[in-house]
């Protein structure tokens, strides 16, 4: 028991310098895990997110627009469609279903979508899910000028609505209490979580926002974008060869997945910068291990050459100062993963309320025990020099008297 007992004396006697590089390594550790897993978690949960859709058609212009208005509800619509257009994908033979979709104004804030019933009736989400409402809803009938509304879970938390409330639309993308619709929507279903931007969304018939107040009576009839289900893989590239090479009036965006990777693609230089910023506070907190335990050195050479004195032999000096700073390394990396939790509740907490999107905090991965392990071999690594320093240590020198 006496190295224990020489690590544990150490750690307690220089107590402050301990809590703060530990908690410099928690830091650093935390940081390193939070940037790595929401990396991860977040291109798999937006790549995967389709809402069961596999392609967009919509008006000409980028693709990537038109997946981040028709599926995550975040990007304004390029343009509109003609009803015809709607019609004839939908007849399409490989076409298995397609929802019109329109949008142009918010609740607060949270955008207002107009669909048909099928939407909520026919559509998985999610493989094998489907759309259901909480007790006591239900989902809009099938008249297309009924002032009813389904709200997304989230939304409805936000809002603080439920069933037999009622609300006036704001006209736009972005909220302004000046520009208030005259039509009074009920609410008479609350969607159950579904974990998608779906349930950040307010759906009112189609009708209910092609015809609303202060829209152009010319676009009675227009929609925004056409959610598209496949009867096959190999159909999608037979519509992209007809709407997007063949044709020069609208555009199809498929493969939804692929599309949305191709905007991690774009951004990945930001993950890089995060990991290079984690990567250096890790060497600045092993840094502050090696300072820490080096410069605490000349207050430990007596107590230290005392120790060889008793019988201590050099070996097991060094092996005690290296020792003491992967102690301290693993209490800073147990802390860290309270950090990286902390981190990780808040960002995912901020993509979910704007995105809809949910990261999982519970998920598991081998960086969470890769990191931890590799932050207590860098600091016992730090620990080295001043172990080295420790080592030769001269006995006789060190307990002469010095009068």
């Amino acid at each position: 028991m006496t190295l224990p007992l020489i690590i544990y004396r150490s750690l307690r006697q220089h107590a402050l310098s301990t809590v703060v590089t530990a908690g410099s390594i928690a830091l650093a550790c935390g940081l390193m895990l939070c940037v790595w897993m929401v990396k991860t978690q977040s291109q798999t949960a937006f790549t995967q997110t389709t809402t069961g859709f596999d392609a967009v058609l919509g008006a000409r212009g980028s693709k990537l627009q038109l997946v981040l208005n028709a599926i995550f509800h975040l990007e304004a619509s390029p343009g509109n469609l003609a009803w015809a257009d709607y019609e004839m994908v939908k007849r399409h033979p490989a076409v298995k279903a397609a929802i019109p979709l329109a949008v142009g104004d918010n609740l607060r804030g949270y955008r207002i979508a107009g669909t048909l019933p099928e939407l909520f009736e026919k559509v998985e989400y999610a493989p094998g899910k489907k759309f259901a409402v909480a007790a006591g809803g239900k989902f809009f009938g099938a008249a297309p000028d009924a002032r009813e509304a389904v709200i997304g879970a989230f939304a409805a938390q936000k809002l603080g609505l439920k069933v037999g409330d009622t609300f006036k639309p704001f006209h736009g993308l972005a909220f302004d209490e000046k520009n208030q619709h005259e039509e009074v929507f009920t609410i008479v279903g609350v969607l159950l979580p579904t974990n998608t931007p779906i349930d950040r969304v307010v759906w009112i018939p189609l009708k209910g926002v092609q015809t609303m107040s202060g829209h152009d009576a010319k676009a009675a009839t227009d929609i925004s974008a056409v959610l598209i289900q496949l009867r096959t893989p190999s159909a999608g590239f037979m519509l992209d060869m007809m709407y997007n090479k063949q044709g020069n009036r609208l555009t199809l965006a498929y493969p939804v997945g692929a599309i949305i990777a191709e905007l991690f693609g774009k951004i990945a230089w930001f993950d890089q910068v995060l990991t290079l910023v984690a990567y250096l506070v890790a060497l600045v907190a092993a840094g502050s291990v090696l300072a820490s335990i080096y410069n605490s050195m000349s207050a430990r050479r007596r107590d230290l050459a005392i120790l060889r004195a008793l019988g201590a032999r050099r070996r097991t000096i060094f092996g005690a100062v290296v020792a003491e700073a992967a102690c301290i390394g693993a209490l800073g990396a147990a802390a860290g993963l309270a950090v990286y939790y902390g981190l990780f509740a808040g960002v995912a907490g901020v993509i979910r309320a704007q995105t809809g999107v949910v990261l999982d905090l519970g998920a598991r991965h081998p960086v969470l025990w890769i990191c931890p392990l590799g932050m207590v071999a860098l600091c016992a690594i730090g620990g080295v020099v001043p172990a080295i320093k420790a080592y030769r240590t001269p006995v006789a020198e060190t307990l002469a008297p010095t009068s």
